[in-house]
């Protein structure tokens, strides 16, 4: 049978309390009383059971990490990072699909079920009304790479998708391409829409450019080539923004699939600088989100609404910035 903390004390010739305040992060304890703990502990193979201090805290420590573009890589990375973080704050990451989800309600009651702690929304696709749906449950709420708005109603950590939009249009521009069309994800995603509405605003701050736009049905491969294959083989532009770098990928295997090369016959920039952005056989030129502080802010906002459950709403955006590589024309 496993060890309990009352063989430790026994063993260690201690109180049960001193047991337990010893396995108590925060809590006070004797270097003495800790080593006499630690050592019975370690010869017993007694560890803390997470479930039974929760019912004396009244906390799980358990956070509810929903997505629902789980078949995109870039969130291979996302989770790597979100759960390695959150255990660091000594805090338990419980991953939920939503891909099939429509109703936020199903969710709230979902995680209410595992009696999480708090939730981390992270997708830019999930509309608000699911963060929002666990605000109103008051089960404390991060929507990770959500809209961005000056007044949120609740907390939103991610990027500006409108100024991203502008940046890739700006980078176009200054390499000399008069052709040029947006890509975008699924047109019902705010941060479709948004990446949409930048690049078409700056672009028609220059006359002598022509924009289009179209839509892929998903943020994925498979989205990104069938789209770019449909533009090639009607009326292609010279370059495009791809709102995503996994309909970039996509896209440049169309465009080598119908005899062109990248950068040279058709331009192409992303959005993310995820891993595979990097390898020698896709080298592409996208915007970099800087993911790593986004997750470490939105697991700070975390650990303040545990202690603080009523704070204001606040948006913490982050900047982003073009990174070059092989597949878009040199500058002029």
């Amino acid at each position: 049978m496993n060890a309990t903390l009352k063989d430790v004390a026994e063993l260690a010739g201690v109180s049960r309390s001193a047991v337990s305040r010893t396995f108590t992060k925060g809590a006070s304890v004797s270097a003495k009383m800790r080593r006499k703990v630690e050592k019975a502990a370690k010869e017993l193979g007694y560890s803390p059971n997470a479930l039974a201090s929760s019912l004396t805290t009244g906390r799980t420590k358990l956070i509810g990490l929903v997505s629902n573009n789980f078949h995109n890589p870039i969130f291979l990375e996302v989770f790597d990072l979100f759960t390695k973080t959150l255990q660091e704050r000594d805090l338990r990451p419980l991953i939920v699909n939503l891909s099939d989800e429509v109703d936020p309600d199903n969710s709230v009651q979902m995680l209410r079920q595992y009696s999480v702690d708090a939730v981390v929304v992270a997708s830019s696709t999930l509309p608000p009304s699911f963060a929002k749906a666990f605000n109103e449950a008051r089960v404390p709420v991060v929507h990770t790479f959500g809209r961005f708005a000056t007044s949120p109603d609740v907390h939103v950590v991610g990027i500006d998708n409108i100024e991203c939009g502008r940046m890739a249009a700006r980078e176009l521009v200054s390499r000399g391409y008069k052709k040029v069309a947006y890509l975008g994800g699924p047109p019902d995603a705010s941060s479709a829409m948004d990446r949409h509405r930048g690049f078409m605003e700056e672009i028609s701050l220059h006359t002598d450019v022509h924009a289009t736009a179209s839509y892929s049905e998903g943020y994925s491969f498979e989205s990104g080539r069938a789209e770019m294959l449909r533009q090639l083989a009607d009326s292609p532009a010279e370059a495009y923004f791809c709102g995503d770098d996994i309909l970039s990928i996509g896209a440049l295997s169309a465009i080598r699939e119908s005899g062109l090369e990248p950068a040279k016959d058709v331009g192409v920039i992303g959005l993310n600088d995820m891993e595979m952005t990097r390898w020698e056989n896709i080298n592409l030129t996208t915007i970099h989100q800087p993911i790593k502080q986004i997750i470490t802010a939105s697991v700070d906002l975390i650990e303040e609404m545990l202690s603080e459950p009523d704070r204001y709403p606040e948006a913490r955006i982050f900047p982003c910035k073009v990174v070059e590589r092989g597949t878009l024309r040199p500058r002029r």
